[in-house]
C-alpha cells in the first residue's frame, strides 16, 4: 500500500481539487488510455452489434418483445462479461501504472483475472442489494429512487480499487467499499453526484455528434417502424465512430474511482498518522522553575493560625 502513497490521485481532495486532479491523470496518460478505451470499445460495439437489436425496436406486439429478449439473454450475458473484464483491465492499468514502472497493459491483462470472480460475486450481491434499494425510494418518493441509485453506484465505483489495491477477498471488499463510502458520506455522495451530470452530458452532447450521418435512419425507425428498420445499428461507419467517442469518455470513470478512494485512504491515514504521533507536549518556563514562596502571605498565615490557638 505504501506505493500507492505516489500515485498523483493520492491525496485528500475537495470537489475542485477532485475534478482538476482527474483533468490532469486524464491529459498526462490520454494517449494510452484512448488507446486502451478505443478497443475495448471496439469490441463493445462490435459484440452488441451482433445482437440485433434492431428486430427487437421494430417488434410491436408485447410479447414478441418478451420472447425476443429472452433470446437474447444468453448474448447479452456474455456482451456484459466481456465488458466488466475490460472495466477490471483498464481500473488496474490506472491503479498501478503511475506508481509501477514495469506495468503495461498486457501486465494489467494478466494480474486483473484474479479480481474477475470476486467483482462479479460482489456485483450480483450489490444488484440485489440495489433492487430492494431502488424500490423502496420508488415507494417513498422519485427524489428516494434518484437518492438509492446514486449510493449504489457509489459502492460500485469503490469495489474496484478496494478489490485490486487490497486484495481480493469479498467479505473484507464489501466492509471496506461500505465503510470508505460512509467516511464523508455526503461530500462523496454530492461529487458522484456532479461527476455524473458531467458524464451525462459529455455522453449526450457526443453521441448526438454520432448521430448526425445517421440522422435520417434513425428518424425513419422512429416515425415509421413497421417500414423502415434501424439498420444503422450494425453499420460499419457507425461502429467505428461510437468506440472513437467512446473511447473519449470510458477512462473517466476508473479515473473518478480511483480519486474517491485515494481520498478516503489518505483521510484514513491522516487520522493513524495523528493517533499515533499525538501533539508534543513543550514544557514552560513554569514547569522548568519551583514557583517563589510568598514569605508575607506564610506569615500571616502563621500569625493567623497563633491567634486561634490563643483564643481556644
Amino acid at each position: 500500500m505504501d506505493q500507492f502513497r505516489n500515485h498523483p490521485l493520492y491525496r485528500r481532495h475537495n470537489l475542485d481539487s477532485a475534478m482538476s486532479s482527474l483533468w490532469e491523470f486524464y491529459k498526462k496518460y490520454f494517449l494510452s488510455l484512448f488507446i486502451i478505451s478505443l478497443v475495448m470499445s471496439g469490441i463493445i460495439q462490435y459484440a452488441s452489434s451482433l445482437l440485433n437489436l434492431a428486430e427487437l425496436q421494430s417488434a410491436a406486439d408485447p410479447a414478441a418483445i418478451i420472447e425476443k429478449v429472452r433470446e437474447m439473454i444468453v448474448p447479452i450475458g456474455i456482451v456484459s462479461l466481456i465488458s466488466l473484464v475490460l472495466t477490471t483491465v483498464l481500473q488496474h492499468y490506472i491503479l498501478y501504472r503511475p506508481v509501477d514502472g514495469s506495468n503495461n497493459i498486457f501486465v494489467s491483462v494478466l494480474r486483473s483475472f484474479k479480481y474477475f470472480i470476486p467483482f462479479i460475486i460482489i456485483l450480483i450481491l450489490l444488484a440485489f442489494f440495489g433492487a430492494i434499494a431502488i424500490t423502496i425510494g420508488v415507494i417513498a418518493l422519485v427524489v428516494g429512487a434518484f437518492f438509492a441509485a446514486l449510493y449504489i453506484f457509489s459502492l460500485y465505483l469503490l469495489i474496484l480499487p478496494v478489490l485490486i489495491i487490497e486484495g481480493p477477498s469479498i467479505g473484507h471488499t464489501i466492509g471496506r467499499t461500505f465503510r470508505l463510502l460512509h467516511r464523508n458520506f455526503w461530500n462523496n455522495l454530492g461529487w458522484v453526484a456532479v461527476f455524473l451530470v458531467i458524464l451525462i452530458v459529455l455522453n449526450v452532447v457526443l453521441s448526438a455528434i454520432v448521430m448526425i450521418p445517421f440522422s435520417g435512419s434513425m428518424l425513419k425507425s422512429i416515425f415509421n417502424p413497421d417500414t423502415a428498420k434501424p439498420d444503422f445499428l450494425t453499420n460499419p461507419f457507425f461502429i467505428i465512430l461510437s468506440a472513437l467517442v467512446n473511447a473519449l469518455t470510458l477512462p473517466l470513470v476508473p479515473i473518478f474511482a480511483g480519486i474517491l478512494y485515494f481520498n478516503a485512504k489518505a483521510g484514513e491515514d491522516e487520522a493513524e498518522v495523528v493517533i499515533e504521533h499525538p501533539k508534543e507536549y513543550v514544557p514552560t518556563i513554569e514547569d522548568l522553575y519551583a514557583r517563589p514562596v510568598d514569605e508575607n502571605k506564610d506569615t500571616e498565615e502563621g500569625n493567623t493560625a497563633k491567634e486561634r490557638e490563643g483564643n481556644r
